[in-house]
């Protein structure tokens, strides 16, 4: 495939993913290619990276991608038949002899490759290479794994896990860490210290995770040379952390969406102390025009008007932390405390069927994620079942902090209305939208599930300034800018 075409199916493949890559940037990754030839494949990648990455979180996704399109470009990466080793694997037949215990010419060259090695001699022959670092090495035993162990049949629609489950477990990596400290004490000629024994676990640790991303990334070439680019990067294809769904997010994504939360809400921040600056004018400032125009014959042709003093919103949040919709809380929370600066008094109440106020969690820590877990496990949110009573939870905020919301108070209510069948207590968002300056509801449920079976959050919606679909972070985000 002509390295334009193959760029072009790349730059579409990363805007599926959700990347935005503008005619500028697929421009000047165009002119970066024309002067780093695509065999230098390090240099390559960063080079695209360089054009075509604006955020750091969406460097995995980037990463994933260009591996598929780009996993059979350079002729160390080039994909040998079954049974016929490559000129490096050749090359290293001497060393597999020494394995062997063969003498010098006994049967050398007999060209069986890893075909005619025991399981065992091939373990000892990655322990060394493991021992030593040598990533020529591990590179070569990847795929000779693969192609031994994997089993790897073409047309057959099995996923890559499958193929590298397998060719792991045919290797032992499982007890490789623990042989090669053993062998690392016995060559050692004095006793190590406990920090070097660290050390040395780290590095063969690192090395162990370098073998099997080599075994994996050469899986992904033969599952690419077999079904197309186009086909695997689809089949790999996973949303940014931005647009990754609190409701149903695993472990890793859970992690991503950590660590992509602190840079949106510094951005945020900033757009929205300039967006209160330059919003709007102030009144007029009648002197000062009167003054200027004595320069136009006392015409007052260039008004002068007060700089606006607008003040921040206080800001009340009401959250449902009960089952599912506890992920999409637990970030809203973390969300609207990291950008509190915002406002001139934040507070926070969490509620499942009874509710409480945790404001106090925020105050008494700045780690956000420390304050979070307290919530979790010290709010008083059970009044009789701990499942969902919206109902419930709203006649006691109301009885209780009903009073301290006033014509600068803005309330957000969080959750999926899934008031299990009981009574919704409508009337509650009603006054409250009476003394409020504002009202919102951030419903975490596609809109198509809204005021299905027991969610009535079309009653409640009825008495807010509007409902939105709060999903991800991008969301999040779009709805946070527009609140103040």
């Amino acid at each position: 495939m002509p390295v334009l075409d193959l760029m072009s199916g790349f730059i579409v493949e990363l805007r599926n993913a959700g990347l935005p890559v503008s005619l500028t940037e697929n421009l000047d990754a165009m002119e970066a290619v024309k002067v780093i030839p695509i065999e230098d494949r390090d240099a390559f990648k960063y080079a695209l990276g360089a054009t075509l990455v604006k955020n750091n979180a969406h460097w995995r996704v980037f990463e994933t991608i260009f591996e598929v399109y780009f996993s059979l470009r350079g002729p160390e990466y080039a994909i040998t038949q079954d049974g016929q080793p490559d000129d490096f694997w050749r090359e290293m037949q001497e060393q597999m002899d020494q394995v062997k215990g063969r003498g010098q010419g006994e049967g050398k060259g007999s060209g069986g490759g890893m075909d005619s090695m025991t399981p065992e001699e091939i373990n000892a022959m990655l322990m060394r290479a493991l021992m030593s670092g040598d990533q020529a090495m591990m590179r070569a035993l990847a795929k000779q794994s693969v192609q031994r162990f994997a089993g790897m049949e073409p047309g057959r629609p099995v996923g890559g896990t499958y193929y590298l489950y397998r060719t792991l477990r045919n290797l032992d990596l499982d007890n490789m860490l623990q042989k090669l400290m053993e062998a690392n004490r016995e060559s050692s000629q004095q006793d190590l210290t406990s920090l070097e024994e660290r050390l040395e676990k780290d590095e063969f640790e690192s090395r162990i995770e370098q073998f099997k991303q080599e075994v994996e990334s050469e899986i992904r070439r033969r599952l690419v040379a077999d079904r197309g680019a186009e086909a695997m990067a689809k089949t790999l294809r996973k949303p940014l952390p931005e647009d990754v769904e609190f409701m149903h997010a695993s472990r890793d994504e859970m992690q991503s969406l950590k660590k992509a939360l602190y840079p949106l809400t510094r951005k945020l921040a900033a757009r929205l102390a300039r967006k209160r600056r330059h919003g709007r004018k102030g009144p007029l400032d009648f002197r000062n025009t009167v003054r200027h125009s004595l320069s136009y014959g006392g015409v007052p042709a260039d008004p002068k008007f007060r700089y606006p003093r607008p003040a921040k919103p206080e800001l009340m949040v009401v959250a449902d932390i009960s089952g599912s919709v506890a992920a999409f809380a637990r970030f809203t929370l973390m969300f609207v405390y990291a950008i509190q600066n915002q406002f001139s008094k934040v507070r926070s109440f969490v509620f499942i069927d009874g509710i409480d106020e945790v404001t106090k969690y925020f105050k008494s820590t700045e780690d956000i994620g420390e304050a979070i877990n307290r919530v979790n496990t010290e709010a008083d949110v059970v009044w009789v079942d701990g499942h969902s009573d919206y109902g419930h939870a709203f006649e006691v905020f109301w009885e209780r902090y009903g009073k301290d919301i006033n014509s600068k108070t803005t309330v957000l209510l969080l959750g999926d209305a899934r008031n299990n069948y009981h009574a919704a207590q409508s009337w509650v968002v009603k006054e409250i939208a009476k003394r409020a300056r504002h009202v919102y509801w951030l419903n975490p449920e596609p809109k198509s599930y809204w005021n299905t079976g027991d969610s009535i959050v079309g009653e409640y919606g009825a008495h807010t300034d509007g409902v939105f679909e709060c999903r991800n972070l991008r969301q999040l985000e779009g709805f946070v800018e527009n609140l103040t």
